[in-house]
């Protein structure tokens, strides 16, 4: 396997890029079950490729900017076939290997991380006008997968940098603690929410009206 790097502008980062706090992480893992089952039923309809939903969760990687979570997808599209070309681009956010059939997905993945995982309803629907109700779901549930290893990612990667005497500049030790903690108290109740939302017609779907800013 090619030599496992990402970009320097992430290595070396002292500073976040994007930042979240203990209710926006609640949030995010309150959609797991519902963006798993999605991701669980693709496996079998095989709507969205394996590499296709990789290249997704790297564009929203690239907007949140989490060092740890670029590493582990880094791995994982390597294993998927990607070259470090390939990856390397789709973290920099260069668009050179972007294919024209998915261009659309990624520039949703984009928004979707900019707006913090609740992309407005305008760009869901141009999704779904493009790729349908199911692969759209598909794509949806794989930004939210991300995402939320993102906002986990992000105070980690802070806390490794700390511990290797870089410490971010926007971060405290008591806030990447803190969201370790806050996360692992919050997990199960976030996720016995996320069941129980199955039971509505459209769970897991997170939009921002249009208007808001």
């Amino acid at each position: 396997m090619p030599k496992l790097t990402i970009p320097e502008a992430i290595r070396q980062q002292t500073q976040y890029k994007r930042k979240y706090g203990p209710a926006q992480m609640f949030d995010a893992f309150v959609q797991i079950p519902s963006a798993l089952g999605k991701m669980l039923g693709n496996r079998g309809q095989k709507l969205v490729s394996n590499a296709w939903v990789e290249r997704i969760q790297l564009a929203v990687t690239e907007v949140s900017g989490c060092a740890a979570c670029s590493y582990a997808h880094t791995y994982m599209a390597l294993k998927q076939g990607m070259s470090q070309e390939e990856i390397s681009s789709f973290l920099s956010a260069d668009g050179q290997f972007v294919r024209a059939e998915e261009a659309k997905s990624i520039l949703f993945a984009q928004h979707f991380a900019e707006m913090g995982g609740r992309p407005r309803q305008a760009a869901y629907r141009a999704l779904v006008d493009e790729y349908g109700p199911e692969k759209a779901q598909v794509i949806f549930a794989a930004a939210q997968l991300m995402i939320v290893g993102n906002i986990s990612g992000l105070p980690f990667s802070a806390l490794l940098a700390r511990l290797d005497g870089k410490p971010y500049a926007d971060s405290t030790l008591f806030y990447e603690l803190g969201m370790q903690v806050a996360g692992f108290l919050g997990l199960p109740l976030a996720l016995a929410l996320g069941l129980l939302a199955l039971a509505l017609p459209y769970p897991g779907r997170r939009l921002s009206r249009d208007q808001d800013h």
